[in-house]
Order: C-alpha cells, then sequence, then structure tokens
C-alpha cells in the first residue's frame, strides 16, 4: 500500500507518517524542505521518542519525501498510484498544496477508477472538506464527475502534543504518547480498507469539537495566561496551581456546552479534562508558551477555539466568563517572530483594543461576551 504525506515536520512524521507506516504503508513525504527531502531519500527512515518515563524510540521505516517545489511532476505521478493522501501542513497552507493535489488527481481518474481517500490531518473543523473544495476549484467539470465518483475527502480530527524541537539528527522527533485519529466513516468510499490505529466513527462533529473545545482551547488558554505570568512553557505554567485551577474553569465551561450539545456523559467528560491537564503537564515535554500561542488572530477567529464555544455557550445560556479570560489574554499575547500577533498588536495600537477584538471575533462591540473580554482585559492589562 501506498501513501502520500504532505508536510515532513514534527507532526508529519511523528504523527501521521509513524501510524501508517506502522499500519504497512510506504509513506513518500512531500515537504519545501529540501533538507528533510534529502535525509528521508536517503536514509529512508527515521526515529519517533516517546516522551514517556521509558523514553522508548521507535525507528519508522519505508519512507521517502519528494520536494513539493522541484519534484511537482513526481508528486503528481505519485497521487495517481497512491492508495491514500494525508496533509499535516496546517490549514492555512491548504491552497498551497490544492494544486498538485489536483494535478495528480487528474492524473488518476485518466486511467484509473480505483479508490482514493484525501485525509486533511489539520487543527480546524472540516478540513478535509475545505481541501476538496480548493482541488474541485482546479479541476474541470469532466474530471471533477469522474472524482466524485473514486476520489473521497472524509474529515478528520487528530490529537497528539508534538512541541518545537531541535535535535543533532533533524529527522528525529519527540512526541507524547497519547494520539487520537478519529476518522468520519460516513465520508469513506464503500469497501475501504481501515488503517490500524485510526478509529472511525459515524458522527464526526462531537470528536471534532470535543478535540477542539478541550485540547486546543486549554493548550491556548495555558499559553495566554502563562504569557502573561512570564512563563516561558506550558509545563512552568501548569506548575502554577492558580494558573491550572483557571484554564480549568475555561474546560468546564467548553465540557458544559460539549455535555448538552453532544450528551456526552458528564462524569466520563470529567475525566477526559483530567487526561488533558495531565497531558499539558508532562515532565518529558517542553513545549513553548510562544509556539502554543501563536497565531491569535486565528485562535480569536469566530468558528475556532476560543469564540465558537463562548458563542456556543451564550446560546445555551451557561456560563462563558472563563473564555472570555483567554480571548482578554490573546489580546495580551505578543511574539515578535509571530506574524499574527504583530498584526494584532498594531490593530490594537491603531484601532484600540474593542475594535480590534470586534473585527478578530465577529462580535459587536455591545456584544455581552465582547464585554465580558474587555473587561478582563483592563484587568489583565
Amino acid at each position: 500500500m501506498k501513501a502520500v504525506h504532505f508536510g515532513a515536520g514534527n507532526i508529519g512524521r511523528g504523527f501521521i507518517g509513524l501510524l501508517l507506516s506502522q499500519a504497512g504503508y510506504k509513506v513518500t513525504f512531500v515537504d519545501v524542505n529540501e533538507a528533510f527531502v534529502a535525509q528521508l531519500q536517503e536514509r529512508g527512515e527515521y526515529p519517533v521518542t516517546l516522551a514517556s518515563e521509558g523514553r522508548e524510540t521507535v525507528i519508522v521505516k519505508n519512507v521517502t519525501a519528494l520536494s513539493s517545489v522541484t519534484h511537482a511532476e513526481e508528486v503528481a505521478a505519485a497521487i495517481a498510484e497512491a492508495d491514500l493522501v494525508t496533509t499535516a501542513v496546517g490549514v492555512s497552507i491548504l491552497k498551497h498544496i490544492a494544486g498538485t493535489v489536483a494535478d495528480g488527481i487528474r492524473r488518476r481518474v485518466a486511467f484509473s477508477s480505483a479508490p482514493l481517500h484525501v485525509i486533511a490531518c489539520e487543527n480546524a473543523i472540516g478540513g478535509s472538506a475545505q481541501l476538496k473544495e480548493l482541488v474541485y476549484a482546479k479541476l474541470d467539470e469532466a474530471d471533477r464527475a469522474k472524482a466524485e465518483a473514486s476520489v473521497a475527502f472524509p474529515n478528520a480530527a487528530v490529537d497528539r502534543i508534538v512541541p518545537l524541537q531541535q535535535h543533532e539528527d533533524i529527522l528525529k522527533v519527540v512526541v507524547e504518547p497519547f494520539y487520537e485519529w478519529v476518522v468520519d466513516a460516513s465520508q469513506m468510499l464503500p469497501g475501504y480498507t481501515p488503517v490500524e490505529g485510526v478509529h472511525y466513527v459515524d458522527n464526526l462533529e462531537p470528536y471534532i469539537e470535543r478535540k477542539l473545545f478541550t485540547v486546543n482551547t486549554g493548550h491556548c488558554s495555558a499559553a495566554y495566561l502563562g504569557f502573561l505570568q512570564g512563563y516561558e512553557t506550558i509545563q512552568q505554567a501548569m506548575a502554577d496551581e492558580a494558573l491550572t485551577a483557571k484554564v480549568r474553569e475555561v474546560l468546564e465551561e467548553t465540557g458544559a456546552v460539549l455535555i448538552q450539545k453532544h450528551g456526552f456523559d458528564a462524569g466520563e467528560h470529567s475525566k477526559y479534562i483530567d487526561k488533558i491537564l495531565e497531558r499539558f503537564r508532562n515532565p518529558a515535554l517542553t513545549d513553548e508558551v510562544s509556539r502554543v500561542g501563536r497565531s491569535p488572530l486565528r485562535k480569536l477567529s469566530p468558528s475556532d477555539r476560543l469564540v465558537s464555544p463562548a458563542t456556543q455557550a451564550y446560546e445555551r445560556e451557561l456560563s462563558y466568563t472563563a473564555l472570555a479570560r483567554s480571548m482578554a489574554g490573546a489580546l495580551l499575547f505578543k511574539a515578535s517572530d509571530d506574524p499574527e500577533a504583530v498584526e494584532l498588536q498594531a490593530a490594537i495600537a491603531a484601532e484600540g483594543a474593542e475594535a480590534a477584538l470586534a473585527k478578530a471575533t465577529g462580535l459587536a462591540a455591545d456584544h455581552p461576551i465582547h464585554q465580558a473580554a474587555m473587561e478582563h482585559y483592563a484587568k489583565l492589562k
């Protein structure tokens, strides 16, 4: 079996590529980083170390790589012959790979009706659906019709903490032991072959929102509150009991939404929150506040991890004050190497925090959530 995976970064190598290789796929990574590509081509393997007490290391074998810059033709040819295409590039990068994916599908449907699944493993709701729209925009009507019959873009939810890291071996990656990869089975083609290690469900939305509103919401809340306290890592921040209590307040608010909306068992979800907080505290991981907090504009957008659960809480007459505090923390986050953080601070300086928050979140200045966030902003500032 053959898989083409876009993104040879830490998530690509330490999560998706690892699982695909262990499931018996020959994995071809596609990336812009020529150093990664050269090393993967030369070695055909790389090490993944678990951030656990035993620090177990797995050698991922049967892999190679192609450059998305200099090997576009080869990438399209690989897609034409693949059984599976996956991505872990960041949702904002999907538009840049859509043309290559479209080229591969165009070649494929010209000679074959063999099934192909394209799964975007991104921190976004409906990532595969977004990629499909971008790809289809580059196909003509005839190729789209052929693709509809044999190519599927099932949405997925993925969860594994892989911090920024540097090693002497540029291919080595350290990951937490926990992982979850959930795929919408209702969007798979009939007779599909399950990938070992992937959980297939008929309704993905509860799993996507549980992950996004617990792991991602909690993580960025810890980062923004930790930044304000001067902590450099998430682990330092989570060692602060008062700060951890505030993060738990956020997750209790999102949990109330999830329980009411999706029918999760309250006791089980409380245990899930405990597990997430324990993962954030993992002493074997060093995750920088600057990494977890970056891209505050995206994190403040209407459908993302802070505003979406807050608005859903408001609509259900549930508490959203802790979420509003995290939104205020995002307004105060500064990182000179993060374009979004720089843009947000420039907007605050030019227009004021109230206008900047309204523009980022889509919430009018007189909306109760906006007002609550601004009250927290005044206190935190």
